[in-house]
């Protein structure tokens, strides 16, 4: 299948970017190393180019009707200008994609849905649109910045009257920014280091983008790659989908039964209710070795017998804790913190230990 370029490929080449295959898109993975590019964003401010992302728009009076039957969690509870993290469950016990919804109005919704699910995330959204909600794919004519690092705000301030300062944590703002109006300024970020993303046209995406490099000059800003990315997110214990969670593992395996909510209707809530009285055999958990060691995905998980017990799911060297982090799914006996289990390296048994994420606190 030929990739997808994002309309600043160009610019992130110039920048000295290695380009891979993420997704279905051509994106860039990193421009320097990968723990240059963690550790300024941990440190300072980095810039990730996340336009492979898919935006929908549900709009009409029966939006909200369609969003709570498809989601999770329970959307009625939303004011606008707030954010909330949810997931699509299937009809089979498992997770179509995790999204986050963004309320306008009571008759106007943002999801933000992952690149690699986008058409498969439309075609389960219209398939269960018995509300006749009205629907409208954004994905091809929006970029996506996420301005990450403690130092974010400063960094953008200069650039928009919003008060950044002032923006609460999962909520989003539309005004002007760079120039630039109707800009959708948001707070949420993906890396625990705080920090805002910007929804801009793509018509406006390389002066936009250029405006952030400018500002943030002062600031140390660097642009980031997707490595980076997934290891800012590992070490906050942040689910990948595809790799944590995905069609065939529950809300309630995969540690999200706090946005799964049974006070109202959703596809089959009643499947997902009955796991959690009956309560579920494995759970994701965060696990941190005892010895030197890098786990990686689909490593196996065993158990002090050298049974095996389950996979990896992510794992990585933390670059803030310099040792061995990962994610993966054990018996639910096994799923407290401080349970001792082994990961498979390379016909090794390591020790690592279960731990409650985020396994750094990095801010936010």
């Amino acid at each position: 299948m030929e990739l997808i370029r994002i309309p600043l490929h160009d610019k992130h080449v110039a920048l000295g970017a290695k380009m891979v295959g993420f997704g279905g898109f051509e994106m860039p993975v990193r421009y320097s190393s990968d723990l240059e590019e963690h550790m300024c964003v941990r440190n300072n401010v980095g810039i990730f180019d996340v336009s492979h992302m898919g935006e929908f728009q549900i709009t009409g009076p029966n939006a909200l009707e369609l969003i709570q039957y498809v989601t999770s969690n329970d959307a009625s509870v939303l004011e606008s200008g707030k954010i909330q993290y949810s997931c699509f469950p299937n009809d089979k016990g498992g997770i179509v994609d995790d999204l986050l919804v963004y309320k306008f109005s009571d008759e106007k919704y943002m999801l933000v849905v992952n690149a690699s699910n986008i058409q498969k995330d439309w075609n389960w959204i219209k398939s269960n649109n018995q509300a006749n909600a009205h629907m409208e794919d954004c994905s091809g004519q929006t970029c996506l910045f996420a301005v990450q690092g403690p130092l974010a705000a400063q960094t953008l301030q200069t650039l928009t009257s919003v008060k950044l300062s002032d923006m609460p944590y999962y909520t989003f703002a539309v005004g002007d920014f760079a120039g630039f109006s109707n800009v959708i300024i948001s707070a949420t970020g993906y890396t625990g280091a705080g920090g805002f993303e910007i929804y801009v046209s793509n018509e406006h995406a390389v002066q936009v983008f250029d405006a952030i490099m400018n500002a943030g000059k002062d600031f140390g800003i660097k642009p980031i790659g997707l490595g980076a990315r997934d290891t800012l997110r590992l070490e906050m214990g942040y689910c990948l989908y595809g790799n944590d969670i995905d069609d065939t593992t529950s809300p309630l395996e995969g540690g999200l039964g706090w946005i799964t909510k049974f006070s109202k209707n959703f596809i089959n809530c009643e499947e997902i209710q009955k796991q959690k009285e009956n309560g579920v055999s494995k759970k994701l958990v965060g696990f941190q070795l005892q010895e030197r060691g890098i786990p990686r995905a689909h490593y196996p998980i065993l158990d002090a017998n050298g049974n095996k017990i389950g996979d990896v799911t992510s794992g990585s060297i933390s670059p803030v804790l310099n040792h061995g982090i990962g994610l993966g799914y054990v018996p639910t006996n096994l799923s407290k913190p401080g349970s001792e289990i082994y990961i498979g390296i390379r016909d090794k048994a390591i020790k690592a230990v279960v731990v409650k994420t985020p396994f750094v606190n990095a801010g936010v």
